[in-house]
């Protein structure tokens, strides 16, 4: 076996690696959400950043609840590989832009003395949708999630989100040091807003000295993020030591397209982003609007129905005629809810899509994108058909991912095969013993508190058609509804 990555002296010739001295480089950058998405997208834009313009800007990465980042990380002087993987080939990229990788719950004091520090001007953030702690009826906290209730009950000993960067702006203010700027990554409507009124209600409850400090000094600039991001593989270590020469603990695979588009707002500085390909713009919400609802709604879509009907990955779903036939008619559906970009042509962003979709060495699990459903569904599925509903546009390819995914709530395959949900409303989800009817499983899934919008909820047209749906799921199974479904709406972009 190879020696660990620990420097990169000694890469294959092949392996790209940091174009820059990282001893030169002091860390301006706390990232809270140490996953394999941050290591394949922003921390790489910083890498490229760190090439081209240098400055004070590597990463500290920080794990809000697994140690694994860290203990993978730490050991390798914070160096991992990147493995860019496309129809055209296989590249591996050695990333230098992590100065430290923490766990909150191991590394404590490292991680406080980190985000208030005046060497920190910005805070990132993946920790997907269900990490925030968001009241969806009303954008503020909500007080049931485990991380804000502890916080709010010990706002001096924060866990959570929330409450850890309220906690550090309170610090950072009472020591007189600016604030630095909160930057969400995460798939969030208008995460920008979002992320300011979270914080600003977390205060208004645990230190309410702050709400103004928060609402007019803290700058909260929105992003859209995109690059696939499968879960480690089996193969993906040992494909790693095959193209750098060393071990590498923390490897990970994605695909070669990365994107990334900016509001350009940023009181303490930032990195030269644009040397990656970063886009900074004045409003991200159009460009938002279509990743979320093209490519994270059609991938919502083909996970539940995908999965139900036995395809492992997505490549697979794309490889069954009567899905990707599925896929390209939610692209287009989901495409006409969507104001049209300037300089954006979305038939080619379509395409661009399924062609993605396909990448033959991408194994993106279906059953990793379907979890958190209830997390998702709102703005990826709910928020274009009530846009639908509005224009008088088809209903149909939003109510067959609706109706896939109430069917997928249910735990099982049609094979009778049980399985986790793995979503934060789980035991709502599952409150029921499973053999309602279809009509009663939407009145009560469209029910849940905080989660369809009332236009949708209360149309007799849109409730039909998901019923209609999933009862021919239950009726027939899931396969069969897929292949009817197809083979009356069979679409051309």
């Amino acid at each position: 076996m190879s020696e660990r990555l620990t420097s990169v002296d000694g890469l294959h010739d092949t392996a790209l690696r940091p174009a820059y001295d990282r001893d030169a480089h002091g860390s301006g950058i706390v990232h809270i959400g140490l996953g394999a998405f941050h290591k394949a997208h922003q921390a790489v834009y910083t890498d490229d950043a760190l090439a081209a313009s240098g400055g004070d800007w590597r990463i500290t990465g920080v794990s809000l609840r697994s140690t694994t980042p860290a203990e993978e990380l730490a050991p390798q002087d914070g160096l991992y590989t990147v493995i860019e993987r496309s129809a055209e080939g296989t590249n591996a990229r050695v990333i230098g832009a992590m100065a430290a990788a923490y766990g909150l719950t191991t590394d404590r004091q490292a991680v406080l003395e980190a985000l208030v520090a005046p060497a920190t001007r910005i805070v990132s953030i993946t920790v997907t949708e269900k990490g925030y702690g968001i009241d969806r009826a009303t954008g503020g906290i909500d007080r049931a999630h485990p991380a804000i209730a502890a916080d709010l009950a010990d706002p001096d000993n924060p866990q959570g989100l929330a409450g850890l960067l309220v906690w550090a702006l309170g610090q950072r203010r009472a020591a007189g040091v600016q604030p630095f700027t909160v930057l969400s990554c995460d798939n969030l409507p208008e995460n920008g807003p979002l992320m300011r009124r979270l914080l600003v209600d977390f205060a208004r409850h645990a230190a309410p000295d702050m709400v103004d400090f928060i609402a007019g000094e803290v700058a909260f600039p929105a992003s859209m993020v995109d690059r696939i991001t499968p879960a480690r593989g089996a193969g993906t270590l040992s494909l790693a030591e095959d193209l750098i020469g060393h071990r590498d603990e923390a490897a990970i695979e994605c695909e070669a397209f990365r994107q990334w588009v900016v509001e350009d707002h940023f009181p303490t500085g930032r990195p030269n982003w644009e040397a990656g390909g970063a886009i900074f713009v004045d409003d991200v919400k159009p460009y938002e609007d279509m990743k979320l609802r093209m490519l994270n709604g059609s991938h919502s879509m083909l996970a539940y129905s995908g999965f139900l009907a036995g395809h492992e990955y997505v490549r697979d779903v794309m490889a069954d005629p009567a899905l990707s036939t599925l896929v390209r008619r939610h692209l287009v559906a989901a495409a006409a809810t969507i104001d049209p970009l300037p300089a954006v042509d979305f038939a080619e962003y379509a395409r661009e899509l399924e062609d993605r979709f396909r990448n033959p060495h991408l194994g993106h699990q279906t059953y990793q994108i379907a979890m958190d459903g209830t997390e998702k569904m709102p703005q990826r599925i709910f928020a274009p058909a009530v846009n639908a509903l509005e224009r008088e546009l088809p209903l149909e390819p939003f109510a067959f991912a609706t109706a896939a995914w109430m069917r997928y709530t249910l735990g099982r395959t049609d094979a009778g095969e049980t399985f986790a949900l793995r979503d934060p409303r789980e035991a709502e989800l599952t409150a029921s013993n499973g053999a309602e009817p279809a009509r009663d499983i939407v009145t009560r899934l469209l029910g849940l508190p905080g989660f369809c919008p009332a236009p949708l909820r209360d149309s007799a047209p849109w409730r039909q058609a998901v019923t209609d749906l999933l009862d021919l799921m239950l009726a027939d199974g899931v396969q069969a509804a897929i292949l009817k479904t197809a083979s009356r709406h069979e679409t051309t972009p």
